[in-house]
């Protein structure tokens, strides 16, 4: 069996999104003939734990630990808040961001490049160089962000000529908030210069999205290929979940500032005004931190005793709220990279069986997805009459979603592990 070396800050007991794609990739490589050697931190920063997700751990894999230094207790003493997890970048559930905030921020983004994680590179490469000679493997994967993850590969490649695989989630430079971290042109260059030294050298670069590997190539990546994230099979029980009483519209996962839709609020409350019954049945549902951006907006259309918000909860009860939704919601970030945003949450609606509400650009990657899996509608976040003719027709059965279910297929975890372990074959032959 083959061997392959996945250095990943994010690893059970992380919770949250950027576990899961490494994760469910770990769990179906043995299927296809690679033995994968995890390395990840001894002690990191994560924003949530979840231990339900280390039950998809292989028995007998090799997870290689080692301790990192980062510099969050130092930003949690700037900031007054000693006991606060690191959460989500630019997400604010209680005020509006204050100066300290705007000056750590721009610490973060000028002296901790390309991210905080910087300061494990160097041990990283020193000691998996070591471990390396010893346990050689075929190929080695770094995904990130964060993005330190692939200058630790970098060097291994540099210095051992070892095939390498850059595995990126989310943009580097062209990522939503890049343009929030305030960097001066000095910053700004070294970014892009790492950037490119990734994108040139790495044997393969993977990415999420159909969007993003266009980018990807534009910044000078040759060998680029989309492989999505996606849904475990089986992580969806066949017995079917009772819908709620309520017609609950889901938003699972974060809910930032630049995916507050105005339209979207507008919409609802428009509808409640005009609809008796919808105004006493309709329920809107968050699971996850929201920013208090979107609480306002919640508030200021009239519509906080229609929401109910549920914080952080393990990935198992995720799943169970989104299938017992009525509509699922993905509200497309207000950005320049919005045509190109495909969460991995996305996928797992899919699964889920329930109609799926996307709100952005109906030119986008999400657009590409739901008109291929026929799985539910994207409306465009200006448009008020078509969110409230949407929403409408939702509740009253009236919309039609027939979806694809052999498409829908394509984007199993199992199916895209195939299509990884190919391209780690065809750099390993």
């Amino acid at each position: 069996m083959k061997r392959v070396l996945i250095i990943t800050y994010y690893w059970p007991p992380s919770g949250g999104a950027g576990v899961q794609r490494w994760l469910k990739f770990v769990k179906y490589l043995p299927e296809f003939g690679w033995q994968p050697v995890v390395y990840t931190p001894e002690n990191p920063e994560f924003p949530a734990l979840d231990e339900s997700l280390e039950q998809d751990i292989p028995n007998g894999i090799e997870v290689i630990k080692q301790p990192i230094w980062e510099p969050y207790n130092w930003y949690r003493q700037f900031l007054g808040q000693k006991d606060k997890k690191i959460g989500a970048g630019f997400v604010s559930e209680k005020k509006e961001p204050g100066v300290l905030h705007k000056i750590s921020v721009w610490v973060r983004g000028n002296f901790f490049i390309p991210d905080a994680r910087m300061f494990w590179i160097k041990p990283s490469v020193a000691h998996l160089k070591q471990y390396l000679k010893e346990n050689p493997v075929d190929v080695v994967v770094s995904t990130g962000p964060p993005h330190s993850m692939h200058l630790i590969a970098l060097a291994l490649k540099r210095e051992l000529g070892i095939k390498w695989v850059a595995d990126f989630r989310d943009p580097w430079t062209n990522i939503d908030y890049y343009q929030e971290l305030m960097l001066s042109d000095r910053s700004d260059k070294r970014h892009h210069q790492l950037e490119k030294e990734v994108l040139t050298t790495a044997d393969r670069v993977v990415t999420i999205g159909y969007t993003m590997t266009q980018e990807m190539k534009k910044l000078g990546a040759t060998h680029v290929e989309t492989i999505t994230n996606g849904f475990d099979e089986e992580d969806f029980p066949s017995e079917p979940v009772e819908l709620d009483e309520n017609f609950t519209i889901s938003h699972i996962g974060t809910f930032s500032p630049s995916r507050n839709q105005p339209a979207f609020w507008k919409a609802l409350a428009e509808l409640k005004l005009e609809n008796e019954e919808f105004a006493s049945k309709f329920k809107f549902r968050t699971v996850g931190i929201v920013d208090h951006q979107v609480k306002t907006s919640i508030e200021e259309n009239g519509l906080l005793e229609n929401w109910e918000a549920i914080p952080y909860v393990p990935h198992d009860e995720v799943l169970r709220y989104q299938r017992s939704s009525h509509v699922l919601l993905v509200s497309i970030n207000n950005t320049q990279n919005a045509t190109g945003i495909l969460p991995g949450k996305f996928f797992e609606y899919l699964a889920s069986g329930r109609p799926i509400l996307a709100i952005g650009p109906i030119e986008s990657d999400i657009g590409k997805v739901l008109e291929l899996t026929q799985a539910g509608m994207i409306i465009e976040g200006e448009d008020v009459t078509g969110l409230k003719d949407a929403i409408r027709g939702f509740f009253l059965g009236t919309n039609s979603v027939q979806r694809d279910e052999i498409q829908i297929a394509k984007f199993s975890r199992r199916g895209l592990t195939e299509e990884v372990c190919k391209t780690l074959q065809a750099l390993s032959v």
